[in-house]
């Protein structure tokens, strides 16, 4: 090819470049603006994450239902007589002390008189209590029962109970069952008077204690039922006793 032939494709195609435009161009970012450089430097913002509720913890029914209680525990060796578990656990039974003296001096009393006879628990007259026998030990509340009502209540005697302090009382009260599967409770109470309402709701409390200590309902009795004659509960109290016996509680 002849040099200018070559020459002029090469005029040819600068021409036709430059017609097009040429090489683009390219513009240079726009500088950014102070809000723009402020905002780059600032730290990237983390979104909000609500915190995980934690689960309250489970609270024991038994707990609670003694935190509610005004309750002293002044346990007694000497007034304890063998173990009760659970599944010993059928009555309670309701007694009255036929005295005026407060809980205190009626367990000091239990505890020297040589007799070892006690309930579990007895509650004053202002609503508060003293245990003196843990739920799973043998406490003698009831003594001898009616001929028969071992049976009845479906009792036994056992070995479980050491029998300290016994004495039979004649043929016709020989049975000695329900001290191993009841829970003795005593209130302050001389026949005559009431029942103010803070020992009522006081025992109201204690029973729902029990039912929740061991998962379940004993039933409910007063000391009389399992030996006739006997004068505790008092006569004032067999409202109170029905509705307990019909749903727990004195009212």
């Amino acid at each position: 090819m002849r040099p200018f032939r070559i020459a002029a494709v090469v005029l040819t195609l600068v021409l036709a470049l430059a017609a097009c435009g040429g090489t683009p161009e390219v513009e240079p970012a726009p500088a950014p603006s102070p809000a723009e450089e402020e905002l780059s430097d600032k730290p990237a913002v983390e979104p909000e994450v609500e915190p995980v509720a934690e689960p309250e913890p489970e609270v024991d029914p038994a707990d609670a239902a003694w935190a509610a209680l005004d309750i002293t525990l002044d346990v007694r060796e000497g007034l304890c007589h063998g173990d009760k578990g659970p599944e010993y656990q059928r009555y309670i039974v309701l007694h009255d002390t036929e005295g005026d003296g407060d809980a205190s001096s009626v367990i000091d009393w239990w505890d020297s008189n040589g007799s070892y006879v006690a309930a579990h628990f007895v509650v004053n007259r202002d609503g508060s209590i003293v245990q003196c026998v843990p739920l799973d030990m043998i406490a003698h509340h009831a003594g001898f029962g009616d001929a028969g009502h071992n049976e009845l209540y479906g009792v036994t005697d056992e070995s479980r109970d050491d029998m300290r302090g016994t004495t039979p009382i004649g043929d016709w009260a020989p049975d000695y069952g329900m001290n191993s599967y009841s829970i003795g409770i005593e209130m302050v109470h001389v026949g005559g008077q009431d029942y103010p309402e803070e020992q009522l709701e006081a025992l109201d409390g204690l029973i729902a204690y029990i039912d929740a200590y061991y998962g379940f309902e004993s039933t409910i009795i007063d000391h009389k039922a399992w030996r006739s004659g006997n004068s505790d509960t008092s006569p004032e109290f067999a409202g109170f006793l029905a509705n307990y016996q019909d749903h727990r509680t004195h009212d």
